[in-house]
């Protein structure tokens, strides 16, 4: 079963209970809580302890699933902390990027090794660790990704299949994911304009705005009888009044949602 939703960075100017209330309104089935240093803790790991509850309450309050967390860094100390709180708050998906820098002599094989580590250390709390290819790190393209899946040995680990990375990385990723869609356990989702470094602007970022083939990616994923999230990941360089981040949000609903219907995906919300 496809779960949309959002990832709470969109809403990075805002407190959690706003980004809930707004990503409900736009109808989507979840959230990805951010836990993300220096851009957006709407969950900080430090303290999760006192937060836990609250934000238990208020996904509640709002009749969202608590989808993934996305913590960015291989942190071994931060992720231990994730760990912990996605298993008391029963998220099952922990998001990380590779680190390291594309084409980097070591590099890779460093990343590998230490998702190696991570997965084994999440497999003992009942979380999954995913890993997406990122533009200008590490895993940065299909190749690389599938030299991630053949050195990490533990069933608690998983990638996060970003199209807008891999369109970027002059891939297509309606095409690529299917080489990889057995172990894809989480997606990140976004458009783009351009095979740019960047994301390029939030209005940009909506699904459907932009130059990815995003209709044929959902039907890959359809195909595959893909069952997990499918979170919009929109990141800003600045700030954004809340109409602007929620029509993002509303908007790309608006258009997975047709895709997901036309194709007959079996998605609980669909009407």
């Amino acid at each position: 079963m496809i779960k949309l939703g959002v990832n709470s960075v969109l809403f990075k100017d805002f407190d959690f209970e706003t980004a809930a209330k707004h990503i409900a309104l736009a109808g989507y089935d979840g959230i990805e809580i951010a836990a993300i240093k220096g851009m957006c803790e709407h969950l900080a790991l430090e303290r999760w302890e006192e937060q836990s509850n609250d934000i238990v309450k208020i996904t509640e309050k709002y009749g969202l699933e608590l989808l993934s967390m996305e913590v960015a860094s291989l942190d071994e100390e931060r992720l231990e902390k994730a760990f912990e709180a996605a298993a008391a708050m029963k998220i099952p998906v922990v998001n990380v990027g590779p680190g390291g820098k594309s084409e980097q002599e070591g590099d890779l094989q460093q990343s590998i090794g230490t998702l190696n580590r991570l997965s084994k250390k999440a497999e003992t709390y009942g979380v999954t660790l995913c890993v997406k290819a990122h533009v200008g790190q590490s895993i940065f393209n299909t190749p690389t990704t599938m030299e991630a899946i053949k050195g990490v040995t533990s069933p608690a680990f998983g990638i996060d299949m970003d199209p807008s990375h891999i369109y970027r990385g002059n891939e297509n990723p309606e095409d690529e994911i299917r080489k990889i869609i057995g172990q894809v356990k989480h997606v990140h989702i976004r458009d783009c304009k351009g095979r740019t470094q960047g994301p390029g602007a939030i209005e940009n970022q909506a699904c459907g705005r932009g130059d990815i083939d995003l209709f044929n990616y959902c039907k890959a994923l359809v195909d595959a009888n893909y069952s997990g999230p499918v979170c919009l990941e929109v990141i800003g360089a600045k700030e954004h009044s809340l109409t602007q981040v929620s029509i993002i949000a509303a908007e790309s609903y608006g258009y997975l949602n047709a895709c997901l219907k036309f194709l007959k995906a079996n998605q609980p919300n669909l009407v």
